[in-house]
């Protein structure tokens, strides 16, 4: 058997080992036999018992915590051959109040030869316990009376008032004739002798007006003995001739010490009115050499001793502890590309690609727009492409080379996100019909996740484009925006990449990011593509035309190309707009060009601050009129930190545009500073300097304008395309060789 096989059984025996521990779950909740008031028939049995005897014996145990194999395989068999006639539980029989542990306890005190009662404790309160503890036992505080005997159980978890509590064991004291009285409670009232490491302040008996009042009440009626438990000790305090005992060893956690040992307490009441107890400790290897080493010892044997449940829990846990180890130490990585892939048999042919988004054509954005130069140029190289993608009207033209998705619902009032139907058969039928080579995805959830559900059922590698940085688009998910981005966005991105087999970024920063967080797939940087030559052949008199639709004149003109979304930072400059309008009196017009679901309140905004003289949202424009609009500008601003290549400002370079920006993963990249722009941290007044420094400086614009438009000659729509099916040959060439 080798070691890939042997690791894959030790996953999946993991795999049913939680299958086994949920349906375990299940059979406790739903198929054990229900119960309910079950103290009503333990009392009837204990009464009978006591009515009958002169004397009389019982059991205190405490911390049972669901324990099998201390408290059911150890103590139960003892008690039942101790002569004792009843038992009782001064707190913390269950290990938690969920209806599994409820049930088990019955399942365990079931094999006791004699009835039982249990006290109310801080474990049977959690985890919305206190309902299921009267359900299926009876109050949480309560007396009875038998052969001279009162037995006492108060409440100490803070569900029932403990000012109540008091009043009412006044009013039964008061007029109780009993000989002997025992009281149990789950906090102990008094700490023991030395402290115990292990016990705060909260394990006590709290708040301390409830301990005091106690106290004094026990004090001026007289009991034999206070029974509690909550701490894993033993322990006995005498105040005002009554004794206070601890018993926490039945089950759970114990240091096998002098003070911390499992063990129940006898307690019998003799026919001439003497009352004794004792303690019966379970002897486990107490060797007097080995003490202090028996201690860690048992302290972590009773992990495992106290019930099967937490020691399949442990062994799985450590099981995929050694796997991971396994794969760290003994299993050889190799972080280098292999080279001898070669991808020149899948670039000969033309390759069959299909592609799937989440947004695209007719709605304006830079993942559509970047979607839609891909499949031009892949098309002027003679492959096909298929477009999967979100219908946006009920009636659309018919496309060829586009597979429309009923919508479900969108959010935003400009539909930024539409949830498609992915369950659709008919799609899934076109898809295969296509008969792609590779299947590139665009988003990493969603019409994505189709994407790769295609990949695996066709049998095709999937490739995964890394567009955007999904952390920035808390405000679109209904969870704690916090939760999403600092942990869920990363989640999703990694886990998502991690199923694809390549993985294309734009820049250099953005492939870091990727590596950080996880993603083990190849992973190709690959910026995307700009019409850059469409940039240079518009007419200076479209240029003139629009200036005058604009009314413009001399001013000099911002341009920023964004959707109106929070993620895009726009509050950020129109706040700086207002600033630079107070700092100058050149003027100046900033033309912000998109559309989305925040133009109402920007608008709101801009009216409000009064600058409607100097910003103006100019809505959406067609793709094929921005090299237009870039053109009217002097400088191209931008402030978003959520782009993970900042698109638009590589077009804006294509059309002379020096750029002022707010750094991020996107940005750093792209912008040189002081070379074809100015990159700076999201602070106002640094940005507002930079674009204050164009506004006043032409020939710092126009030198920044010359380098920009140098740089951006390096990123073609042709080069990108060559580039990317590059990528799917490489991909391909890899697939392929591991089947």
């Amino acid at each position: 058997m080798n070691k890939t096989k042997l690791l894959k059984i030790l996953f999946y025996l993991n795999i049913a080992i939680v299958l086994g521990l949920v349906s375990y779950k299940v059979y406790l909740n739903l198929v054990t036999s229900e119960f309910e008031a079950e103290h009503t028939e333990q009392l009837s049995d204990i009464s009978a018992l006591l009515e009958k005897q002169d004397s009389y014996s019982f059991a205190v145990v405490g911390n049972i915590n669901n324990s099998v194999g201390i408290f059911e395989r150890r103590i139960i068999p003892m008690l039942n051959d101790a002569n004792i006639d009843f038992l009782i539980s001064a707190g913390n029989a269950v290990s938690g109040g969920g209806e599994d542990k409820y049930r088990a306890i019955r399942g365990t005190l079931s094999r006791l030869e004699m009835p039982y009662l249990l006290t109310f404790g801080n474990n049977e309160y959690e985890e919305f316990g206190s309902f299921r503890f009267y359900n299926h036992y009876g109050p949480h505080f309560f007396s009875f009376s038998s052969n001279g005997s009162r037995f006492i159980f108060l409440d100490s978890t803070g569900k029932t008032p403990w000012q109540w509590q008091l009043r009412w064991l006044e009013d039964i004291l008061k007029g109780d004739s009993s000989k002997h009285r025992f009281v149990f409670i789950g906090h102990p009232p008094m700490e023991p002798k030395e402290a115990f490491f292990l016990a705060e302040e909260e394990d006590f008996l709290q708040p301390p007006q409830f301990k005091q009042a106690l106290m004094k009440t026990l004090s001026k009626f007289g009991v034999d003995r206070v029974f509690s438990s909550n701490i894993s000790i033993y322990s006995e305090r005498e105040h005002n001739g009554i004794t206070y005992i601890t018993t926490g060893g039945a089950g759970g956690l114990v240091l096998n010490q002098d003070e911390s040992f499992y063990h129940y307490v006898k307690v019998t009441v003799n026919a001439d009115g003497s009352v004794e107890h004792s303690v019966k400790e379970l002897e486990i290897g107490q060797h007097p050499i080995l003490k202090q080493l028996e201690s860690l010892w048992f302290f972590i044997h009773s992990l495992f001793y106290v019930g099967y449940l937490n020691f399949i829990l442990l062994v799985s846990l450590f099981l995929v502890i050694s796997t991971k180890l396994y794969n760290a130490v003994f299993v050889g990585k190799d972080y280098y590309p292999d080279y001898d892939i070669d991808p020149e048999p899948w670039l000969k042919n033309p390759m069959r690609v299909a592609m799937f988004t989440n947004n695209y054509l007719p709605f304006i954005g830079g993942v559509p727009i970047s979607i839609e130069r891909l499949r031009n140029g892949l098309v002027k190289l003679k492959d096909k492409v298929l477009v999967v993608a979100p219908r946006y009207q009920k009636k659309m033209e018919r496309e060829e080379h586009v597979v429309r998705m009923p919508s479900l619902f969108s959010f935003g009032e400009k539909s930024e996100f539409r949830f498609a139907n992915i369950f659709s058969g008919a799609v899934r039928k076109k898809v295969k019909a296509f008969k792609p080579d590779i299947i590139h995805v665009h988003h990493p959830f969603w019409i994505g996740s189709l994407g790769v559900f295609m990949a695996r059922r066709l049998k095709v590698p999937v490739v995964y484009t890394y567009h955007t940085r999904l952390e920035h688009y808390a405000h679109f998910v209904f969870l704690p925006g916090s939760l999403f981005r600092n942990i869920i966005a990363h989640f999703l991105v990694r886990r998502f990449a991690n199923k694809c087999d390549g993985v294309i970024v734009p820049t250099q920063s953005t492939e870091e990011y990727l590596r950080m967080i996880g993603v083990k797939r190849p992973t190709f940087v690959q910026p995307t593509g700009i019409e850059f030559d469409r940039f240079q052949q518009v007419a200076p008199e479209q240029v003139d035309t629009l200036r005058q639709q604009q009314s413009l004149s001399d001013e000099t003109v911002f341009i920023s190309v964004s959707r109106l979304s929070n993620e895009k930072n726009i509050d950020f400059m129109i706040d700086a707009m207002a600033q630079l309008k107070e700092q100058t009196d050149k003027p100046f017009r900033f033309l912000i060009i998109g559309d989305g679901h925040q133009r109402h309140r920007l608008q709101g905004r801009i009216d409000e601050m009064g600058l409607q003289q100097q910003v103006t949202l100019v809505g959406a424009v067609p793709p094929d009129e921005m090299a237009i609009w870039y053109q009217l500008g002097d400088a191209f601003l931008f402030a978003s930190q959520s782009e993970t290549q900042g698109m638009v400002i590589l077009e804006a370079m294509a059309a002379g545009l020096p750029v002022v920006a707010v750094r991020s993963s996107g940005i750093d990249d792209v912008v040189e500073d002081e070379h074809n722009g100015y990159k700076t941290p999201a602070k106002q007044a640094l940005w507002c300097k930079r674009v204050k420094q164009l506004l006043d400086d032409a020939p710092l614009r126009k030198s920044l304008s010359e380098n920009a438009l140098a740089f951006a000659r390096d990123y073609s729509v042709d080069k990108f395309s060559c580039d990317v099916r590059h990528i799917y040959a490489e991909t391909l060439a890899r697939y392929h060789e591991k089947k």
